[in-house]
């Protein structure tokens, strides 16, 4: 049975509870207000789900990791970052950024960025949690990404690109 969470105090249940299938769903209810964001996100927990839809928490095992000292940044990725006419920004336009990844995909795939999700990040922007990066190509925003900063750690929650580079 999937735990149903109050909207009073942000309890979640140990991550090891997850479901296989749908693989990570952990639980339902809450609410999306910082204390609740900050505290899943420090359990390895996150919402996602649909408009209409009740407030669904997932931990899937295994989540991926990048770790910035194993990055390594080829020629020609610094080619094109310098002759390509890019800019890259933090927190310019956290808004704009999380519209941007909402905004529908050429797949036709929806969205799980919704307007109570979007409200929330913000709230979180503002407090200094969450950010955005955004790219610039000739001063127009063709790519970017948002997450939350906690300690030395960055979880990034989704990106877009407006338009790909042809390859060289």
């Amino acid at each position: 049975m999937l735990p149903w969470l109050d909207s009073a105090t942000p309890y979640f249940p140990d991550v090891s509870m997850a479901l296989n299938t749908p693989d990570g769903l952990l639980a339902a209810g809450g609410a999306l207000t910082p204390d609740w964001l900050v505290s899943a996100y420090r359990q390895g927990i996150f919402p996602w789900f649909s408009a209409g839809d009740p407030i669904l928490w997932w931990s899937p095992d295994p989540r991926m990791v990048l770790y910035p000292e194993n990055f390594r940044q080829r020629r020609s990725l610094t080619k094109r970052l310098r002759n390509g006419g890019f800019t890259v920004t933090l927190d310019q336009c956290f808004e704009r950024v999380m519209l941007a990844c909402a905004a529908p995909r050429q797949d036709g795939g929806g969205t799980w960025i919704t307007d109570d999700m979007l409200t929330a990040y913000t709230r979180l922007h503002q407090a200094g949690i969450a950010h955005s990066i955004e790219v610039y190509q000739d001063n127009a925003l063709v790519g970017g990404l948002y997450g939350l900063a906690m300690g030395p750690i960055f979880l990034a929650n989704r990106c877009f690109h407006a338009k790909r580079t042809p390859q060289r």
